[in-house]
């Protein structure tokens, strides 16, 4: 089914505000998740509602709740997230940092213990369209690990995200590069599982340690399988680091088994920013800049439809499709979000598509 993203948007707010948000916060994480919807990163989208719906009913998510400032040390700036939405207090530091970063050059800020931050493009985002640089590791603690180590079988990792942005200049546009550092998002698998469908290739293990393309193992059955890192040892190695950088440094803790697991997904966050001015002329940055992606866009590409894309250039075409044509999601994912709004109160006509 397709849904005009306006309406998505409207029905997203309404929902979150019977969830406990006031009409601000509503606002952010609505149009945080439709945004994603519309990126194609439905992993990250609505289909989110009805996990945070639950969470905030146990008690392990905190509607209203603003990022707390734990330490301001000049170009370090540290927060506590507390439960709260990500989408928020993820957009709460970063604005924080983003102000900072104009006095110091450089800022490395943290945030600790948040509920889901949602897609980290959308805080690379952010940087970029201030004119900075940012670099983001992310990982994921609260939860039971998802992905399986190079060369092992049992899951010790969450999906631990990696974002890097880089600003553009006046003909070219941002680089957007958001990956997580498993061969998908656990969303992607909730999604495919709703909608019926399988992977093309094995992306993750089954309980038995076998390669599968079969979503239904992460989500079926009482034990799961796990999702399988990218690149082989160098994705090994990228998913540890994300690990040990963000949930060291921001003191939220990492996924080891001492820590509290009790079923949210709480991310802590490191990330740096880089104002490029306080290093190069930004006229010279913007012409090389432009010089080295009309570089890589001139190797020739074998398969014309399959076209040189540069980093967050498949979102943006990915947007404009689904402005025009709507967001696509399954029947199942639909449901699944009705369902969780009307254990709130709504009514199945707060729903109606136009």
């Amino acid at each position: 089914m397709q849904i005009v993203s306006e309406r998505l948007t409207q029905i997203a707010r309404a929902l979150l505000q019977k969830a406990g948000c006031d009409e601000s916060e509503a606002c952010c994480v609505a149009d945080h998740l439709v945004s994603a919807n519309l990126k194609g990163h439905d992993s990250h989208g609505v289909g989110m509602l009805p996990e945070y719906v639950t969470f905030i009913s146990q008690g392990i998510m905190h509607p209203n709740t603003p990022a707390r400032q734990v330490q301001d040390a000049g170009a370090i700036l540290q927060f506590a997230g507390d439960r709260g939405f990500g989408q928020r207090t993820g957009r709460d530091a970063m604005q924080a940092a983003i102000e900072r970063v104009k006095t110091t050059g450089v800022c490395l800020m943290t945030l600790a213990s948040t509920c889901h931050l949602g897609r980290i493009g959308t805080y690379g985002e952010m940087a970029a369209d201030a004119g900075l640089i940012s670099i983001h590791f992310v990982n994921v603690s609260d939860i039971a690990p998802l992905v399986a180590p190079f060369s092992g079988s049992e899951a010790r990792f969450g999906t631990n995200p990696i974002c890097i942005a880089f600003p553009g200049s006046d003909t070219q546009p941002p680089f957007i590069l958001d990956f997580a550092t498993s061969l998908v998002a656990l969303g992607k698998t909730r999604v495919a599982w709703l909608a019926g469908k399988t992977f093309d290739e094995p992306v993750m293990l089954d309980s038995a340690g076998n390669p599968t393309g079969d979503p239904k193992v992460m989500w079926e059955g009482d034990k799961t399988g796990a999702l399988l890192p990218i690149a082989r040892h160098k994705g090994g190695g990228l998913i540890l680091a994300a690990e040990l950088l963000a949930g060291i440094l921001s003191g939220g803790g990492t996924i080891q088994p001492e820590n509290p697991r009790e079923g949210a997904i709480v991310n802590n966050m490191t990330t740096i920013l880089i104002d490029p001015g306080k290093l190069v002329d930004m006229a010279w940055l913007q012409q090389e800049y432009d010089a080295m992606l009309a570089y890589v866009r001139s190797s020739k590409a074998p398969n014309p439809a399959s076209p040189i894309l540069i980093a967050g250039e498949p979102e943006r075409q990915m947007r404009q499709q689904r402005l025009a044509q709507g967001v696509t999601l399954s029947d199942g994912e639909w449901q699944k979000i009705v369902a969780a709004g009307i254990s709130l109160g709504m009514a199945e006509q707060d729903f109606q598509l136009p």
